[in-house]
């Protein structure tokens, strides 16, 4: 009886806490993971994981906002599910190290977990910036695209992209492997070579499209502050 309502209590106090600003604790959180630090850091990816789940747990609360940048915040705490998915792939490559394609396949696939994690944050974020200076500056003319239905379109296109990025890296793991091992055939030959000349390609601009991303979002919240100060 006790332990029942100590347990009510407990719930009661979750759900009547300002939810809004836990957060845009959690939007600081990751703009500082993602955005500001210059490479990631065990201790901050956890951090980062757990405030997801507590996210996640947030937005399903019946009374929560379900406007657009509820809808980017629930993918940046669903992107974290990648982390999870790393730290798993770590936890198992040791078993199947016997296997050399397997090795390298799993060791690939843990790295790009953590690509995908990163970029897709990285570029939700970026859109959580840029409605943000629209309402500041634009609420009235922007009102159209700042919907929940343009939030999802844009949520998928990051990921569908992000997605076919990791499948190219993926891709390249097998450069390093004899053709012979694969039994291939020249299409498939092809195919692979043409992973390779698009992976170079990617990774000769991932460097500069992740510092215009730091540099866009530091502009607009420059903007936005001064904007604010007077």
């Amino acid at each position: 009886m006790v332990t029942g309502m100590m347990n009510l209590t407990q719930f009661s106090v979750f759900t009547n806490r300002d939810h809004m600003k836990d957060l845009r604790r959690y939007l600081t959180f990751k703009y500082v993971q993602y955005l500001v630090l210059p490479s990631p850091n065990i201790i901050v990816t956890l951090l980062g994981l757990f405030a997801s789940v507590y996210v996640t747990l947030i937005l399903t609360l019946p009374f929560v906002s379900r406007k657009s940048t509820a809808v980017f915040i629930s993918n940046i705490a669903q992107a974290d599910i990648l982390v999870g998915c790393s730290i798993f792939s770590a936890m198992i490559q040791d078993v199947i190290k016997s296997e050399i394609l397997s090795y390298s396949v799993q060791s690939t696939l843990r790295q790009n977990f953590q690509i995908a994690n990163v970029h897709i944050s990285s570029l939700l974020l970026s859109c959580v910036s840029l409605e943000a200076f629209l309402i500041t500056f634009l609420p009235v003319e922007t009102r159209h695209i700042r919907t929940v239905r343009c939030a999802k379109v844009a949520s998928k296109i990051i990921w569908i992209a992000i997605i076919i990025e990791c499948f190219l890296y993926q891709m390249e793991c097998f450069k390093h492997l004899s053709i012979s091992y694969f039994d291939t055939h020249r299409h498939v030959l092809l195919l692979l070579n043409y992973c390779y000349g698009a992976t170079k390609l990617l990774k000769s601009v991932v460097y500069p499209i992740g510092l215009l991303l730091r540099i866009f979002n530091v502009y607009l919240f420059y903007k936005m502050y001064f904007r604010v100060l007077p």
